[in-house]
């Protein structure tokens, strides 16, 4: 017979691998770990090796990682080319991998007399006839809790949509694109509309775009998953492997959306092959795709800089719109001053000189210049009284002085740069 080599598991060999796996088995018991559960890992990046006689694979065995713990998942061999070592061969190549990513013990659970039993044996696994095995077999919502858990998700507080003030153009363009379609699927199908899966925001910072993406989950009653890129690396794996364990756990979700701020930082524009950016962005570009399979879940990505994100992230297919969030015009940092003030003691402040002072501040600065307004009124009141601390021209100095020391997020050049980008890429 031809001569066998090992090498680690590819993403070409998974046909193949779960082939073997299925024709291979040699006990009708289930085994402790489903296919589904194994496939999962791989895509998780789990340390795995196969066992290949030219382009054809013979055998495989994938594993997972927890700490200094690591279990065996699967071993298969090929029929035709068992009692050749290949067993021992593929233990011996995983255990290495795993020494180096700091394991230091391995155990394997597979029902009695299935293939593998020997190989465990002969490289020097011992068995426990002392244990048994315990299964608890958790509901669909339970498991789906646990995920979301450990994703750092939740679904937010109800009534976020309706809390935003002003930007009501913006509003009104995120409900119908977006939240409508999601809302009413069965209306959507009718007109074969597909309801949107990914969409990106975009527009100078302090805009609002992570509370646009919060109030539609709050909205929809989803789960809403928030994601920097700085937190998908860590020592042991590179952000575009961190990106593949997080949407290998998303699609686990029934319904979700899930929130990239900073996009630029996974979606740049690919300039050089060679650079880490280059290799995330390919990444993100493969993953979309099998994101949008699932009808109850959507991606969310804000950037300031829509301009930077590489051209195949624009194009129709993978996002299905690009929507601008502009800083606030007149009318709408009224409806944010209003809102932090209160409408009852709105009517006592002069709002129009607020509004025209407060000319180019995001909803951010409005709502940073508004609390420090309210701790000036507040130390007032305690030091000399209500009477003389409620006075509507003193209240307005107050607004107006916070202004004046609240340094606006946006300079000229934000605007200019977001008008290009509002007649170069959006997509509404």
């Amino acid at each position: 017979m031809s001569p066998w080599r090992v090498r680690s598991l590819e993403e070409a060999d998974l046909d193949q691998v779960v082939r073997i796996w299925e024709e291979a088995r040699d006990t009708t018991a289930d085994p402790a770990v489903s296919l589904a559960e194994v496939v999962g890992a791989l895509h998780a990046d789990a340390p795995a090796v196969v066992a290949v006689v030219g382009d054809q694979v013979v055998g495989a065995v994938v594993s997972s990682v927890a700490q200094e713990r690591a279990w065996v998942l699967r071993l298969a061999i090929a029929r035709q080319w068992r009692r050749h070592g290949i067993g021992s061969a593929l233990l011996a190549a995983l255990e290495e991998r795993l020494g180096q990513v700091g394991v230091r013990r391995i155990g394997a659970l597979l029902p009695e007399g299935e293939v593998g039993e020997q190989a465990f044996a002969n490289s020097g696994y011992t068995g426990r006839p002392d244990l048994g095995y315990f299964e608890k077999q958790l509901t669909g919502d339970s498991a789906e809790a646990t995920m979301l858990d450990q994703l750092g998700g939740e679904v937010p507080a109800e009534g976020l949509w309706d809390g935003i003030a002003g930007m009501s153009e913006e509003k009104t363009l995120i409900e119908r694109r977006l939240v409508l379609p999601l809302e009413n699927p069965a209306v959507a199908e009718r007109y074969r509309l597909v309801p949107p899966r990914a969409v990106v925001l975009f527009g100078p910072p302090g805009t609002g775009k992570t509370t646009f993406a919060r109030a539609v989950a709050s909205r929809l009653r989803w789960p809403f998953i928030e994601v920097f890129p700085y937190q998908l690396a860590d020592d042991a794996h590179g952000v575009a492997a961190g990106l593949r364990r997080l949407f290998a756990r998303v699609e686990h979700l029934e319904e979700a959306v899930l929130f990239f701020d900073e996009a630029e930082e996974i979606a740049s524009e690919r300039l050089d092959p060679t650079t880490l950016a280059h290799r995330v962005t390919n990444e993100l570009l493969k993953l979309i795709p099998q994101f949008r399979r699932g009808k109850r879940r959507l991606l969310i990505c804000a950037t300031n800089a829509v301009r930077s994100l590489d051209p195949a992230f624009l194009r129709p297919g993978r996002f299905d719109y690009l929507i601008p969030v502009g800083p606030p015009d007149a009318e709408a940092r009224r409806a944010i001053w209003i809102r932090y003030i209160g409408p009852d003691r709105a009517a006592g402040i002069e709002l129009d000189a607020l509004v025209e002072a407060s000319d180019r501040f995001t909803p951010a600065d409005i709502e940073y210049a508004a609390h420090t307004a309210a701790q000036r009124a507040f130390e007032r009141h305690l030091a000399v009284g209500p009477q003389q601390s409620a006075d509507r021209t003193q209240l307005t100095g107050d607004y107006l002085q916070a202004i004046a020391h609240t340094r606006t997020s946006l300079t000229e050049e934000d605007i200019r740069a977001f008008d290009h980008d509002l007649r170069a890429a959006a997509r509404v």
